[in-house]
């Protein structure tokens, strides 16, 4: 889940994820594949403001 408050929109965890969960649209990164996450959870924590919780399935 993305906190869009918090969002800087750095896209870094667009970079980090090894399954493509994250995407951009319109200049703002969605969560395009949720169902593809893994919970590696390292889009959680190379987040600079924190904005990503990895919740459990």
């Amino acid at each position: 889940m993305i906190d869009y408050k918090k969002c800087n929109n750095c896209k870094i965890c667009i970079s980090v994820c090894p399954m493509g969960v994250y995407s951009e649209e319109k200049g703002k990164v969605v969560v395009k594949k949720p169902n593809a996450c893994i919970g590696c959870r390292s889009c959680e924590v190379q987040c600079p403001p924190g904005a990503i919780k990895i919740e459990e399935k």
